[in-house]
């Protein structure tokens, strides 16, 4: 006989949106019942942000090495032990792994079922030999790398970002299937590590980010020797001799083959919905994920959807941001509402490609001529100039009464500049709080205030207003 609950929140999913529920309810004493049927934590800690960034450093590591001599210090090639470098992923992936255990949940009083679930009406779901019928439903399934429809592919062994981590050894030439973050994230740490790597995309690399700051990070990974295959569709895929081929055709008709001796497919990203029972609880879905209205309601109003299974905009940040949203409206009877216009994003190729807010092309649309582009490059930074990091630049979006709307970096920690801007955005701040901090000297940081500052450049009249403005840029 099944067994029955009936908590007030019934979370199905043990990644980043999921936890995030489970815990601050747990945190304010309602019955919470937690179903996964994979690996708690799940694509982030797994297969994702964690083990991706952990080989980026090992592989920063081995380049810094190779920078060495430009400071005056004597290194030879960096030797490279790619199952010490997996060692590492996996030790990061421990230590963090306690704090999304099942035991670490099931001590915060929430009850933890490790099992495929599956909706057998509107208000019930069946995880192994437990029926739960809950007050409210939060879907946190996620995501799952994408396999397109390539001929061959599925005749030939491929790696995806649930499998790269598993590599104990170092390709000798890495083919990837994708121009997007993930697939250059990768195509540049097994790079650095020693691989050869060939990238196709189909359309443009980084395609979803402003194309001169793009550039940017494009031009830094092919000067590393990544080849990077723009408007290049692959065709078909075939193998022999444990060696995998991939055709590809250009935009132009050219056709070429490469061949290597490992496939990472990274083309993006599909929802994982399959065997959840949706239609049985009348939750409308498609192929980007669980349909949600602006308060991330379901079409089932005792459901919601949040993080990557809810399509939008895919990250783990995002995740939380939608599972604290959720918290407040399920717990609190708060109306909410996303606004994707303060998310931002970074890629953590070497040099970082960070954005937030409205690109240049979305605040023109939204403000015409009264949008102003700032910009400060890395070059005129003296923290850039004595690390030797000169290669990037950053942008400003000011709108109306200068208005900050939002930003992008291309350079040195970038990820870490865009959370002032991120800070900066979501509190509807101007270029006039921006130029009036005061940053440490010296610091990347700084850029974000020279920018700023410059937004007045053109306003004065005054030659002794021009000439003080002068100085705090060139000083300040």
């Amino acid at each position: 006989m099944a067994k029955l609950l009936t908590p007030d929140i019934c979370v199905i999913g043990a990644g980043s949106a999921g936890l995030s529920v489970a815990a601050a309810a747990a945190a304010f004493g309602v019955d919470v019942v937690l179903i996964e049927k994979g690996l708690m934590g799940g694509d982030c800690l797994n297969y994702g942000c964690v083990p991706s960034k952990a080989l980026l450093a090992a592989a920063k590591a081995a380049d810094n090495v190779r920078k060495a001599a430009g400071f005056g210090v004597g290194a030879p090639e960096p030797e490279i032990d790619f199952a010490r470098a997996n060692d590492h992923v996996r030790h990061v992936i421990g230590t963090i792994e306690p704090h999304d255990s099942q035991e670490r949940f099931e001590g915060l009083g929430v009850t933890v079922l490790r099992s495929p679930a599956e909706f057998t009406g509107p208000d019930t779901v069946k995880a192994g030999d437990t029926e739960i019928r809950a007050r409210r439903f939060v879907i946190a399934t996620g995501s799952s790398a994408l396999v397109p429809p390539i001929p061959g592919l599925d005749q030939v062994p491929f790696l995806t970002n649930e499998s790269l981590f598993d590599l104990r050894r170092l390709p000798e030439h890495l083919a990837i299937i994708g121009g997007g973050p993930i697939g250059l994230e990768m195509a540049q740490a097994h790079r650095r590590l020693g691989a050869k790597v060939t990238v196709f995309e189909a359309q443009k690399a980084l395609g979803k980010d402003d194309p001169e700051m793009a550039a940017i990070v494009l031009e830094r990974l092919r000067a590393e020797g990544i080849e990077i295959l723009e408007e290049t569709a692959v065709e078909k895929v075939d193998g022999a001799d444990g060696k995998v081929t991939v055709h590809g055709k250009g935009k132009d008709g050219s056709v070429l083959s490469i061949t290597a001796d490992q496939l990472l497919v990274a083309a993006g990203r599909a929802p994982n919905v399959a065997g959840l029972g949706l239609e049985k609880a009348g939750i409308a879905f498609d192929r980007k994920g669980i349909a949600v209205d602006q308060g991330l309601r379901a079409s089932n109003n005792n459901v919601y959807a949040i993080g990557d299974v809810a399509g939008g905009l895919q990250f783990t940040h995002v995740a939380g941001y939608q599972a604290g949203l959720v918290i407040r409206a399920i717990l609190f009877r708060l109306p909410i509402k996303m606004n994707a216009d303060i998310v931002p994003w970074v890629t953590y190729t070497s040099p970082e490609l960070g954005h937030v807010g409205l690109s240049e092309e979305q605040a023109r649309a939204r403000f015409g001529d009264k949008v102003r582009v700032l910009t400060a490059d890395y070059a005129g930074n003296d923290r850039a100039q004595a690390e030797g990091r000169t290669i990037g630049r950053l942008k400003l979006f000011a709108g109306p009464r200068g208005r900050l709307l939002g930003a992008e970096v291309a350079g040195e920690q970038a990820g870490e500049i865009i959370n002032l801007l991120s800070l900066a955005l979501s509190k509807n701040m101007t270029m006039k709080d921006l130029a009036g901090f005061i940053a440490p000297y010296p610091t990347l940081g700084e850029l974000v205030r020279r920018a700023a500052i410059s937004y007045y450049a053109e306003a004065p009249k005054n030659v002794w207003v021009r000439r003080v403005i002068a100085f705090l840029r060139k000083f300040g």
